[in-house]
């Protein structure tokens, strides 16, 4: 990844992944939960996998299991610096 994942491009994978439209500007709210927007980690799981697909890049084990949108976020983003 040559760029950090943003709340908006979150936003359209969850949307794509899970059909579930979440406005970006939620998804940054501090205390922001995925299960309060309907997100689950079988969701997550697919999410993970379209990156690691599109970037050619391992996410950090265990990114799927994350509670809220900026754990989520921060794990995809180190592992696009650390190579996970």
């Amino acid at each position: 990844m040559t760029h950090a994942l943003t709340h908006g491009e979150l936003a359209a994978l969850i949307k794509g992944r899970a059909g579930i439209s979440v406005d970006p500007v939620d998804l940054e709210r501090p205390g922001a939960t995925f299960e309060e927007f309907g997100v689950d980690s079988l969701a997550l799981l697919g999410i993970v996998g379209e990156l690691e697909n599109k970037y050619a890049l391992p996410i950090t084990p265990g990114a799927e299991m994350s509670k809220t949108p900026q754990d989520f976020l921060d794990a995809v983003n180190a592992s696009a610096t650390t190579g996970a």
